[in-house]
């Protein structure tokens, strides 16, 4: 006998996911909510460019605090379109997410 005959397969064999540009996906952040996040991040980066491109200022303290908080909201705001659009979101689950 061979052994192809004896031993037969008793699994069958997953099939693969398919594959996803970078693994996007936006099953976790559609409609207005992905539209505002999207403008926000925009916005955010169009204030951090702005902010840069004064050269002179009398009393610096407030375009400071101004370039903190449009660059962290920035940040802020392309870490949550990664977190809602990626995998990442089912790697951490939903309550994780949450939380954060």
């Amino acid at each position: 006998m061979e052994n192809g005959a004896v031993y037969n397969e008793t699994t069958e064999p997953q099939a693969k996911p398919p594959r996803r540009p970078f693994g996007c996906t936006l099953r976790h952040l559609w409609g207005w909510r992905l539209l505002a996040k999207a403008l926000q991040a925009i916005l955010s980066l169009l204030a951090v460019i702005c902010e840069e491109i004064v050269e002179d200022c009398i009393k610096c303290g407030g375009l400071y605090f101004f370039e903190f908080t449009s660059c962290s909201a920035f940040l802020l705001s392309l870490l949550i379109l990664c977190v809602h659009c990626t995998e990442v979101y089912e790697t951490f689950g939903e309550e994780k997410v949450q939380k954060v």
